[in-house]
């Protein structure tokens, strides 16, 4: 059976609950985030702020020289999560396979309920045009054969576009598409395949499974599969997850603490986010931290007994620089969970709550 695959993913989306909420907010720079006095970042922007070169991870202060009539707003979590709750339910009513991806995107699985008259694409644009109607948001849609391609295409239109890629259309759009767009090739990556040549799939499909793993690891595999639009992966509705967590890569080193503060802020917010998606609060057994030296080294630093809060991340931070006082290449916050069958000897010091994110 051919998989009807569709991924969903708001625009814009803190900011697009923002606006809906204050009409004063819409048709200008607007952005979520932190307040450039206490050296905040954003977390997301609108159109009309993007079209000023804002992006989510930039600092505020560096946002508002760009663009000095921004307006920033706090970011109010519950709010996004009443919103996303409402989105899922409306998932819910065409499809149970369901794999959300953060608070506001995900995966459906529609292969087995789309036949005759309700194919993938109106299901699609049924859930886009209830969600725009039940809760006065856009959102983008891809409708492919797999995960991969799905999630490229809900990207082509953006913002409130739908794009399908048909099985007999996989091969060109494919073929065509520039290696950034692949999941996994990040700015290093793409600059190290533009060296060798590989500027889009169509490249990719001139090495060999051989060249591509000795050129790029194990990651080879999965360039070669996504460049001939393959991807076997299922749409999970309940994965078994035994960690949550985000990191991001630097362009450039950062020196230390200093430099980090604001971004810490990012990460926190987009783990919390995780956390609440998977409905996780009350399986968190620890809190860790990962960093990625200069020198490629890697230290990790783990705690019992902590509430996950932001300021203990910064603690567990500080100690993880401290055993080798280097540039920072890499930093990435996370909490491990729960396994099935383990048991809790005493209650962990965690509410049935998440914290609240004082940002």
């Amino acid at each position: 059976m051919q998989r009807k695959i569709i991924h969903l993913d708001a625009d814009c989306f803190y900011a697009a609950i923002e606006m809906r909420d204050d009409p004063a907010l819409r048709g200008i720079p607007i952005a979520v985030g932190g307040s450039a006095e206490r050296r905040g970042v954003l977390t997301t922007c609108n159109y009309e702020a993007r079209a000023f070169g804002l992006h989510s991870a930039m600092p505020t202060a560096q946002a508002m020289r760009l663009c000095p009539s921004l307006t920033v707003v706090a970011p109010q979590m519950g709010k996004y999560r009443e919103a996303s709750k409402a989105m899922r339910a409306i998932f819910s009513d065409f499809t149970e396979i369901i794999e959300p991806l953060s608070l506001d995107e995900a995966y459906l699985d529609v292969s087995e309920i789309s036949d005759g008259d309700l194919t993938a694409t109106r299901i699609a644009k049924a859930i886009r045009q209830r969600i725009r109607e039940e809760l006065q948001i856009t959102v983008s849609a891809g409708v492919s054969v797999n995960k991969f391609i799905a999630k490229v295409a809900s990207d082509w239109k953006k913002p409130d576009g739908l794009t399908v890629v048909p099985p007999d259309q996989v091969d060109a759009f494919v073929a065509a598409l520039p290696v950034k767009k692949i999941p996994g090739v990040g700015s290093v990556t793409a600059e190290k395949m533009h060296r060798y040549g590989l500027r889009n799939c169509a490249d990719i499909r001139n090495w060999s499974l051989f060249e591509l793993r000795r050129r790029f690891g194990k990651f080879g595999l999965v360039l070669h599969e996504r460049a001939r639009g393959r991807d076997e992966r299922p749409v999970q509705p309940a994965r078994v997850r035994k960690s949550i967590s985000v990191e991001r890569t630097f362009d450039e080193d950062i020196s230390g603490p200093a430099e980090w503060a604001p971004i810490i802020e990012q990460l926190y917010t987009h783990l919390m986010e995780r956390i609440e998606s998977a409905k996780a609060w009350n399986g968190i057994t620890k809190a860790f931290i990962k960093l990625k030296f200069n020198d490629f080294t890697t230290t990790t630093v783990e705690r019992v007994g902590t509430k996950a809060i932001e300021t203990d991340f910064q603690q567990l931070l500080l100690e993880g620089w401290e055993r080798r006082l280097q540039p920072v290449r890499l930093i990435g916050l996370g909490v491990r969970l729960l396994e099935e069958g383990d048991q809790i000897s005493a209650p962990l010091p965690f509410s049935d709550s998440p914290p609240s994110a004082d940002i």
